[in-house]
């Protein structure tokens, strides 16, 4: 069997699970205290611990490690939003609402329900999931074929020749519609290959064509429009010109190179004359770039995900080595019984 190491984005699959397993009654409700009226409704345990994520989380996690057959893991979890981004930008993820507590108190219960099974699972006080994901990645991903699954397309960026991306989607019709698209560049029919469920697979080249840049300008790009889920503030007005631009750049800073090389108003004429005719740009973002340079280089430095977070150990501490005693305790404490057998 070839080695393959899957780093596991714990905090979005936990996510997804919670809301894929709610009761119609929550999922529907929009008023918060209503919400909470339903909470009872909610898979727990004897205890009345919460564990409809878990559960859910267990199941896909299962289902993955038979037809993925990944050799080593390694799980990687966000403990808090006010990590060093919000040092550079207080409002950064500042648009976000509470997490439920249904949902906040199943993180570290998963978190340990992992560590007990013998999983290493990372979370830190001032990196996020991607940053420990990303340094991880970059740590072994010449060492072995090297996998992340998540939903977050922040991830986008860490593709490259050594490490794909299994994008998870809302829906399976969506995923296989996708991978469809894909499959000359892909070389191989995506029915008769094992991707985790909802999930499409990223290379670089399914990037450039999906989303119109390479992984390495998805900060760039970023740059410029920005990110309403994180608050990424971005140049307004500019989002359709980015792709296009970054198509002749490369990046940001060689967008703002060449509008800067721009001696007086003829040749910025000149620049957008340019921008018109052979980029296709049709509204110029010319002014706008000029006036929120700051803001844009801000915005890539919050998109960019770090690959620098300490890492003390080495690939075979990632080695999948299940302590099924501890499991079979563990599916016991939650209620979980009927997974228990598929373990034994």
């Amino acid at each position: 069997m070839t080695d393959k190491l899957l780093i596991v984005d714990g905090s979005s699959m936990l996510v997804t699970s919670y809301y894929g397993n709610l009761p119609r009654q929550i999922l529907f409700e929009k008023d918060p205290e209503k919400k909470k009226s339903f909470y009872h409704l909610i898979m727990h345990n004897e205890e009345g611990q919460y564990t409809n994520a878990m559960f859910a989380m267990i199941r896909m996690l299962m289902k993955i490690l038979k037809e993925q057959k990944p050799t080593h893991i390694a799980f990687a979890f966000d403990k808090t939003r006010n990590t060093f981004r919000r040092e550079k930008y207080a409002e950064y993820k500042g648009n976000r609402s509470e997490t439920p507590q249904p949902l906040k108190e199943q993180f570290v219960a998963m978190e340990n329900l992992l560590e007990n099974a013998g999983f290493k699972v990372f979370y830190d006080d001032r990196y996020e999931a991607d940053d420990i994901a990303g340094s991880i990645a970059k740590k072994f991903e010449k060492t072995m074929p090297t996998y992340i699954i998540t939903k977050d397309h922040d991830y986008l960026q860490l593709v490259n020749d050594y490490t794909r991306l299994w994008l998870v989607q809302i829906k399976q019709e969506t995923a296989t519609e996708i991978q469809s698209r894909y499959s000359n560049i892909y070389g191989f029919n995506v029915r008769d290959t094992a991707i985790p469920d909802k999930a499409i697979e990223i290379t670089k080249e399914v990037c450039k064509s999906e989303y119109g840049v390479y992984p390495y300008q998805i900060p760039d790009l970023k740059g410029i429009h920005g990110d309403t889920s994180d608050n990424i503030p971005g140049v307004k007005g500019v989002s359709s010109a980015a792709a296009p631009l970054l198509e002749e750049y490369g990046t940001i800073e060689e967008i703002y190179k060449a509008i800067e090389e721009c001696q007086d108003a003829k040749e910025e004429k000149e620049l957008n004359k340019f921008w018109k005719e052979e980029l296709q740009i049709k509204r110029s973002p010319l002014n706008a770039l000029k006036s929120s340079k700051e803001i844009a280089f801000m915005s890539k430095d919050l998109a960019t995900i770090r690959c620098d977070y300490p890492l003390d150990f080495e690939i075979d501490d990632l080695k999948i080595n299940i302590n099924k005693d501890n499991l079979i305790k563990d599916f016991e404490k939650y209620g979980f019984k009927s997974l228990i057998d598929k373990i034994r």
